[in-house]
């Protein structure tokens, strides 16, 4: 059976890719919703005016949305189904994207509500990157020290349990 730190990081990696996929989509094609897309297009005009650093060195609202578009869809498609560690550098390339949207957000003053969703996503993010990069727990069985060539149960096991005498 699974663990359930597996389980755990298995359930946010589709969760979250699935979510950057469509997210990601929306920016690219009004084809799943007109509306949503219509305003994608507003918001980028308002981050690209707010920088003019990006019109300066010719990034255009447009070339804004659909890089961020096309690295949310692609990040999210390895989220969901690419095993290994890509889905760790997928996670950490989508929570600097979530950190620069944060930034865009601010820059322009959007409300809160504006960008909750971001802010959800991006702790959510960090949670699944922690929770991957923690070493995985060791069976009893299998914690043994090497010491001079001899395998050793880790002192905290040999030691007999409080109240009981170990008798060899």
């Amino acid at each position: 059976m699974a663990s359930p730190r597996t389980i755990t990081i298995v359930a946010l990696s589709v969760a979250l890719g699935l979510f950057f996929v469509f997210m990601g989509t929306i920016k690219l094609t009004p084809r799943l919703s007109r509306d949503a897309y219509n305003e994608m297009k507003r918001a980028y005009k308002s981050y690209v005016r707010a920088l003019p650093m990006l019109k300066k060195m010719g990034v255009s609202s447009i070339l804004l949305r659909k890089s961020i578009g096309a690295l949310e869809v692609a990040c999210g498609i390895v989220m969901t189904l690419v095993p290994g560690r890509p889905k760790d550098v997928a996670n950490f390339l989508l929570l600097l994207l979530v950190l620069a949207v944060l930034f865009f957000h601010q820059l322009v003053g959007d409300p809160l509500k504006r960008y909750a969703h971001a802010l959800v996503f991006g702790i959510l993010l960090t949670c699944r990157l922690l929770i991957a990069r923690q070493p995985e727990e060791l069976p009893p069985e299998k914690r043994m020290l090497s010491v001079n060539g001899d395998e050793q149960p880790l002192i905290h096991e040999a030691a007999p349990e409080k109240g009981k005498m170990k008798v060899s």
